[in-house]
């Protein structure tokens, strides 16, 4: 099969789909690879290193396009990306379609099979390839938060992790998933008092194990995110329903409760962000102020971190592409049900139930 790699566009994106390393083992299965000049070099992935593994490197992004079966991408396309994809075509990257509509029916429009990520499961009922761009963004989420803290940034002054006679930081943590629980162990490893929120009791009980009392755990009635948004100095929104546009947890009259120069940062932005005044921010632009109170709501939170983020995020998703590339989308995905869970679209069509209700667009089952 021909597989593409083209480069990412988002501001300050400097992930790629594929690693050298990543190319060479296609190679070895026969498939050809072809990347687009330049599309590691933000991470010292040179075009040598990509050749050396067997790659061609083709010098635009509609060249890779057209010399693709398969594309393989970090981020969402862009609505002319979409354009240039063709029915026989497999798009497979992070869709995060359902705080996207002009992007879904661009997608539809073109009649190519688009296998998103964030909804392939495993065995576990866990999202694989989610699950390291969700610890990324969950470690970073409290570095970024500990930035924004200080004065000189706008915000309140506040050590996270307090000094002897002057109490610690506090954090709460909305989402006791992989984001939120690499956000804890980090703000729990910075002596911030943290807490995790979580609507099922069963989780908040693996979590208090898990953690062994440096973390507190607490049901996410409406009360209690209510009391905690007023109490804390950093919110970490962390919630995610697979597919699904994000929940929103924390109202601006909530937000008028809080301390002035607190913090927000919206891991769920993604999907449409989980505080109502969020809305999606860059790396070139990543903060505004609502209510006194500073928002991070960067959609590509990674991204910031992009050589660790290629290579783990690599490591989740070679085995599906090798999959896609040796029996074709349509085999693959009749072979392996958690790789089928994936498609979001496909002949015109929205093929994912969650991401149809939260366009409102037809189910194509």
């Amino acid at each position: 099969m021909r597989v593409g790699v083209p480069k990412e566009i988002k501001v300050h994106e400097y992930r790629v789909g594929l690693t050298p390393a990543a190319v060479a083992e296609l190679i070895s299965h026969g498939h050809s690879v072809s990347v687009e000049a330049n599309a590691g070099g933000g991470i010292d992935f040179t075009d040598q290193d990509y050749i050396a593994a067997g790659a061609k490197i083709l010098p635009t992004p509609q060249a890779v396009f057209e010399a693709s079966d398969l594309v393989v991408k970090v981020k969402e396309p862009q609505l002319h990306e979409c354009a240039w994809l063709k029915p026989h075509q497999t798009l497979f990257t992070y869709l995060h379609l359902a705080a996207d509509k002009p992007q879904a029916l661009a997608l539809m429009k073109s009649g190519a099979t688009c296998i998103a990520y964030e909804t392939i499961t495993d065995s576990r009922g866990g999202l694989p390839l989610l699950r390291p761009m969700s610890e990324v963004a969950g470690r970073m989420s409290v570095q970024v938060g500990a930035h924004y803290l200080e004065k000189a940034q706008g915000g309140r002054g506040v050590l996270l992790g307090g000094v002897p006679g002057v109490p610690p930081g506090v954090v709460a943590i909305f989402g006791g998933g992989v984001s939120g629980v690499n956000a804890a162990q980090m703000a729990a490893g910075m002596r911030a008092d943290v807490t995790i929120y979580d609507i099922s009791t069963a989780r908040l009980a693996e979590l208090d194990t898990m953690f062994e009392g440096r973390v507190k755990t607490a049901f996410a009635s409406k009360a209690a995110i209510a009391t905690a948004v007023a109490n804390a100095h950093l919110v970490i929104g962390a919630v995610l329903i697979p597919g699904a546009a994000a929940p929103k947890l924390v109202t601006r009259e909530m937000l008028k409760t809080m301390k002035r120069g607190s913090v927000l940062v919206d891991i769920a932005i993604d999907q449409g962000g989980c505080f109502e005044t969020s809305r999606a921010t860059t790396h070139d632009k990543p903060v505004f102020v609502e209510e006194g109170i500073i928002h991070y709501c960067v959609a590509n939170m990674p991204g910031a971190l992009a050589r660790t983020s290629t290579m783990a995020l690599t490591n989740a998703t070679l085995p599906f592409v090798v999959k896609l590339a040796d029996a074709g989308a349509r085999a693959a995905m009749a072979a392996d049900q958690h790789l089928a869970n994936g498609l979001n679209v496909s002949a015109g069509g929205i093929r994912h139930k969650a991401v149809a209700e939260a366009l409102d667009l037809p189910f194509a089952a």
